[in-house]
């Protein structure tokens, strides 16, 4: 089915981040694996795992739209090695893919692509529910009970 453009642009856009997003928490799950931080390791790995199956989607999507997935673009990953500055920047990067996805979402419903905003709200829901979620918790617990706290507990 040949699908519009713009659409398969704006998913080839968000490929970019969830792209990056698995880079990036593939470089900080094998960090905190290195620290000794398991339960860490286990859920950032978890949470790349989700990045996968979100890139999956949207390569299925591009395909199906007779696209192009751009495989070959990123943005820059943060290099942190400090557990709270990762857990941040893992943040903030799930920060900004939602306003993102909102944004195509709203395309898709203007040019009645009503299958791909679907799919772009299972993302959506995943990251602000699961993902966000998860990592803001993590923050607020690191400044509840002090980071040397937290990492005895993520061991």
């Amino acid at each position: 089915m040949k699908g519009h453009t713009e659409v398969i642009e704006h998913l080839n856009a968000l490929l970019v981040g969830e792209l990056t997003a698995i880079d990036q928490y593939f470089l900080h799950s094998r960090r905190y694996q290195d620290f000794g931080l398991n339960k860490l390791y286990e859920q950032i790995s978890h949470e790349m795992a989700e990045e996968q199956l979100h890139a999956d989607l949207l390569i299925k999507r591009i395909l199906f739209l007779e696209g192009a997935p751009d495989l070959s673009r990123r943005d820059p990953i943060d290099t942190s090695t400090a557990v709270p500055d990762m857990l941040r920047s893992d943040l903030a990067y799930e920060y900004k893919v939602i306003p993102h996805l909102r944004k195509v979402m709203a395309f898709c419903e203007s040019v009645q692509d009503f299958e791909t905003r679907d799919i772009l709200l299972k993302l959506l829901k995943d990251t602000e529910e699961d993902h966000t979620w998860w990592l803001e918790k993590q923050l607020r617990l690191i400044d509840t009970i002090g980071l040397p706290n937290y990492l005895q507990s993520q061991i």
